[in-house]
Formats: C-alpha cells, structure tokens, sequence
C-alpha cells in the first residue's frame, strides 16, 4: 500500500491548462478561479493541517466558511433581513416534496404553472399532499414557451403559486415573474443568479447549486420569515424548514466542501462585478449562439419562441438526426462538450451558465456558423 510519504514527495504532474468547452447542463461548468482556490486549499486549509472536508461543522474555521456563504449571498442577491437564507441537501427534487409538505395547508389549494418537466415532477409531489390546481401549461405546445394565458384573480385564498424560472430541458426562461397575491415559489435551480432580481417578489427561493453556484451537494432555499411562521407543526424534523432556520443550517452535519465551495464561487461573484456584471456577460454570451441560429438560414431552429428564449440554456435542432450526430461528433473532437440535447426535445442544447466564459459561447458560435457553411 502506498502511504502518505509517496504522495507529498512524488506529486503527479498534471497539464490542468487543458480546459474543456464545458456546455453540461449539471453538474455544470465551476469558475476555473475556483477550481485553483479549491486545489491551492485542498490539503491545508487556513493553515489547519486539514481539508475544509475534515473539518468538524461545528469548529470555527468551518462557521467562518458557512457563516461567509450566507452573508455573501444576501449582499448579492440584495436580501433583506426579513428573509432567512438556509443551506438543505437533496437537491431541488427533495424541495418539491418538502414546500406541500411544509406550506400546503388543509382546505388550501397550491396552484402551479407548467413550463416543463420539472415543474411538472414538482406538481406530481404536491398531490400527495394535498388538493392542486395547474393555472397555466405550455404542455400542448411542447413547452416551446412561457404560458401566459392565466388569471390571478381567482386564486386569492391559494396556499401559493410555484413556477419554475428556468427550463433546462426546453430552454426556456421567464422574463417577468408574476406579481402574486398569494405567495410566490420559485425553482431557481438552473438560473439562480444569472441578472438581479427583486427577492421581495417570492415568499420562497429555492436552488440546486450544480448550475450557477457551484458542485452538486448543497440547495439554497430562501425563505421570507413571515411565511415561514405559517408552516405546519407536523413534518418531521429534517423535513422542516424551521429546523433549519432555528439552527443556521447547522442542525446536523451539513455538505461542508459543497457550501465551501459555494462561497468561493459567490466569492468570484462578487470579483466579477456583482450580479449586475455577470447579467451583461449572460446577454453577451447567449447572442453569439442565437445570432448563430439566427442567421444559420433555417439550418439550425431554435426550439423555444423568441420571447422565451433561456440565457442558460439555449436548444435548437439540425435539419435531420444524421446531421446532428455529426455536429456533435465534431463538436466533440474540437473539445465542445454536453452539446447533445434532451431526448424529449432531441437535437442539441448548450448550456451557458454563468461560469462559462465568453470565449467559449464565441467558439461554439463560430463552430456552428462553420459547420452550417460546410454541411
């Protein structure tokens, strides 16, 4: 067996100035800044002797790292004191279980509008739970766009509306969130800081981390206070946002690498110029490809309306299955990867999340400009 000595005297040269174009549409492209923090740290963190994984969750160096992600977040997304702002695991899929479970009251009726197949899986879970309603669906049109022919006037006494703000699988994307009168939930799972938002809007955000803030492991849920105090008392204990709340997260072991490396990436965030900058790069980096689609002639087609348009997630087809086979094999070779689409829309989807550099949108562009030159 190879022992420790081995490793620290006899480092194994790696080239890590080989990047790939990362388009995968989760777990997703991490700020190459990051990633160099996370390695420079990795061993001997804060002059430890240990990894931010072998820290205890409740030593001080670790509530430094978890304490920083949460004050980091709130000053990004500008969130008020009203809000708590709480780190869960189980990804986005454990959060449409847990807000029917915590928020769907009996004699209440949680309303949901369709724009894809998570919402969809969303709603499936709140059933079991309690009485549904579907406000709006774009189902019908095999959710090339947002659903807009809806009413707010008749769900007054709704335990709330959930929408999903981001459709990875169908690429789309809302522009404007409804003004509720009942609370307002958002998946944000694969949008989540890509451009300023108003957070008083929602009663409850929620979000996987593998798209925009970081590796898989950890989900942000913020939660305004106020609607927090009208959840049930019977949900088990780590079912219950309250414990959550009631314990800065901090209730049982929490996915300590996964918020470490949260708060580096809102870290970089912030260097980059705030929300506020990374939205114009968003905007930037997404009009290469559409403009690529746009003027290809017809030879690439963009899956969503242009008022739907998703700046994360951007499918579009090819005129036939053998062409596409052979624009991602090149795509491949040239170092493009996650390009291929989802086998309910088929074709090719890139994923242009925020940690992926404009060069690359620039590149793919330019591949697929050539492409549909020579094929």
């Amino acid at each position: 067996m190879v022992g420790y000595e081995y490793y620290f005297t006899n480092k194994i040269k790696e080239d890590t100035t080989l990047r790939a174009y990362n388009f995968n549409a989760g777990p997703a492209a991490v700020p190459l800044p990051v990633l160099e923090q996370a390695q420079k740290e990795l061993v001997n963190f804060k002059n430890t002797g240990m990894s931010v994984m072998e820290l205890s969750h409740r030593s001080k160096e670790y509530e430094e790292v978890h304490n920083r992600a949460i004050t980091l977040l709130r000053e990004l997304m500008n969130i008020p004191d009203t809000y708590e702002v709480l780190f869960l695991q189980g990804g986005g899929s454990l959060q449409f279980s847990m807000i029917p479970m915590n928020f769907l009251q009996e004699g209440k009726t949680a309303h949901y509008i369709l724009s894809g197949a998570w919402s969809e899986k969303a709603l499936k879970e709140a059933k079991d739970f309690g009485e549904t309603r579907v406000l709006a669906s774009s189902k019908d049109a095999n959710y090339t766009h947002i659903p807009t022919d809806y009413s707010l006037e008749d769900i007054k006494d709704g335990a709330y509306l959930h929408i999903t703000t981001n459709n990875t699988i169908y690429g789309t994307q809302w522009n404007e969130y409804p003004t509720s009168p009942i609370p307002l939930i958002a998946d944000m799972s694969s949008d989540i800081l890509f451009k300023e938002i108003d957070v008083e809007k929602f009663s409850l955000i929620y979000a996987g981390a593998q798209k925009n803030l970081g590796p898989s492991g950890v989900t942000v849920v913020i939660v305004k206070k106020d609607f927090l105090e009208t959840a049930r008392t019977n949900v088990p204990t780590m079912l219950s946002y309250s414990t959550y709340a009631e314990n800065n997260s901090l209730y049982n072991t929490p996915p300590t690498f996964a918020i470490y490396m949260l708060s580096l990436v809102l870290e970089w965030v912030k260097e980059q110029g705030g929300v506020k900058s990374i939205q114009k790069n968003n905007e930037e980096k997404a009009k290469y490809i559409y403009d690529a689609i746009d003027n290809s002639e017809g030879f690439y087609k963009a899956h969503a309306t242009e008022d739907s348009r998703s700046l994360m997630n951007i499918t579009f087809t090819l005129p036939n299955e053998e062409l596409t086979k052979k624009f991602l094999q090149e795509a491949k070779e040239r170092q493009f990867i996650g390009l291929a689409g989802h086998r309910s829309v088929g074709g090719c989807r890139a994923s242009t999340y925020n940690a992926v550099p404009k060069e690359a949108c620039e590149a793919l562009a330019n591949f697929m400009t050539e492409f549909k030159n020579q094929n």
